[in-house]
């Protein structure tokens, strides 16, 4: 039986998701394990890697209060593993504005994908997202005879990267409907 970890680009998934969905689902309600066993197929899921980060507590105490309750029952699911990377503010010039952008997501995304193809902890990395800057990753995993596999919302995909994997797939509200609890 292989063995699959799923790799899932937590921010990249979410604007996904609203952009399929609006604001009628929520991730609070996203069977993560099932969703992970079925991109397994046949497979054993080794772990699911989500990678996102923490809002800022004082921009939004009600946002931040629902992530939070959301990752502690992520933290719940079985060989489950939360990386939090770091939130920059950052200031519009000239403005008194600001917005928020996450950092290193991607490179502990791939550094965790080519330390398990190099652990050989998975014979099956799945990577959910579009984003075309994995294609090195995806190629070192695949140099140590893995497989690689690209999961993405429509429009929101890297065709380098999807040539690059083994397999791809591209979520639809068909595909996802199973997976939101009620």
């Amino acid at each position: 039986m292989k063995r699959v970890a799923v790799f899932i680009d937590g921010n990249n998934f979410y604007f996904g998701l609203r952009k399929l969905y609006g604001k009628d689902k929520s991730l609070k309600n996203f069977d993560f394990q099932g969703f992970a066993n079925f991109l397994a197929g046949e497979g054993k899921v080794v772990g699911i890697y989500y990678y996102n980060a923490q809002l800022d507590r004082e921009f939004n105490p009600k946002k931040f209060k629902s992530q939070k309750d959301f990752f502690a029952k992520l933290r719940e699911i079985p060989n489950f593993h939360l990386v939090l990377c770091k939130l920059l503010k950052r200031n519009i010039t000239g403005t008194d504005k600001h917005y928020y952008i996450i950092k290193e997501d991607d490179i502990n995304m791939a550094v965790d994908m080519v330390d398990g193809s190099a652990d050989d902890n998975f014979d099956v990395a799945v990577l959910v997202s579009g984003d075309g800057d994995f294609v090195p990753a995806v190629r070192s995993v695949k140099r140590r005879n893995k497989k690689a596999e690209n999961v993405y919302f429509d429009g929101s995909s890297s065709r380098s990267l999807k040539n690059h994997c083994d397999n791809s797939l591209a979520l639809t509200k068909e595909i996802l409907k199973d997976f939101f609890k009620d």
